[in-house]
């Protein structure tokens, strides 16, 4: 599902593994999460409710690339220190870079292997990587490219 910038996803995740345990189902609830989103209060609710439970059938996935909608993050709504918080939260914590797919991976593969807390993946990332314009670039959060800036940007993508 998607839930938009409101942070209600983390609690539909926690709702649905919490659902899979009591009907005895062995599926794991990913759920992805920008640090933008990260700045609601609904996220740090829901990241105290998952370990009071125990849902080690949990992963999120936060994309921190410290942008959001309205500009910097720091500047919005300091995140940090980001790790730290949800390790006071009972979270286990994994960092990874978010461009490096090995990592991802090996850390999604580490996530379901932790018992008795859900875990939580920070996947270090830079906003619109690769594309000189985009890069970094909080005027291209949610704006599509036109057919020139298009045609530049898969060039600087292949």
């Amino acid at each position: 599902m998607s839930a938009g910038s409101l942070g209600q996803g983390l609690s539909v995740g926690i709702g649905m593994a919490l659902a899979a345990r009591l009907d005895k189902k062995a599926y794991r609830t990913y759920v992805l999460l920008g640090d933008g989103e990260c700045q609601e209060g609904q996220v740090w609710e829901a990241a105290m409710f998952a370990p009071n439970y125990n849902l080690d059938n949990l992963t999120a996935i936060v994309d921190y690339n410290g942008l959001q909608l309205d500009g910097y993050t720091r500047q919005i709504m300091d995140l940090e220190p980001f790790v730290d918080k949800w390790r006071s939260f009972k979270w286990e914590v994994l960092q990874v870079d978010g461009h490096d797919i090995e990592q991802v991976i090996d850390a999604l593969q580490k996530a379901g292997q932790v018992k008795g807390k859900p875990v939580v993946i920070v996947a270090r990332t830079v906003k619109g990587r690769g594309v000189s314009f985009m890069e970094n670039n909080v005027d291209w959060h949610g704006k599509a490219p036109g057919k020139a800036e298009t045609e530049i940007a898969l060039r600087e993508l292949a």
